[in-house]
């Protein structure tokens, strides 16, 4: 039982890891960087199951990750993120 619980956390972490990386460059738009900011900060919601945790993440970056200004590669670690998140079953 304790392994898939594991795994989970180990995905939220490299989860964080990646929102992380596009929180830290600067040539993010501000916006973008912001929802990066408020997904973490619902993946690190310990109330929550890892479950709920990531797809509340999955919303706001899936709300964010339609936006025009975002560079090609942001967009790209973004969707990465979400496929690693929608792994996350509790």
């Amino acid at each position: 039982m304790a392994a898939p619980a594991y795994d989970n956390e180990a995905k939220i972490r490299q989860a964080i890891m990646i929102l992380m990386r596009i929180i830290n460059d600067t040539a993010v738009p501000r916006n973008i960087r912001r929802a990066a900011t408020e997904a973490i900060k619902q993946l690190r919601d310990e109330s929550l199951s890892p479950g709920v945790r990531a797809a509340n993440a999955i919303s706001i970056l899936d709300e964010i990750s339609q936006d025009p200004n975002m560079p090609v590669y942001a967009r790209t670690l973004i969707w990465n993120v979400i496929t690693l998140l929608e792994t996350v079953r509790d």
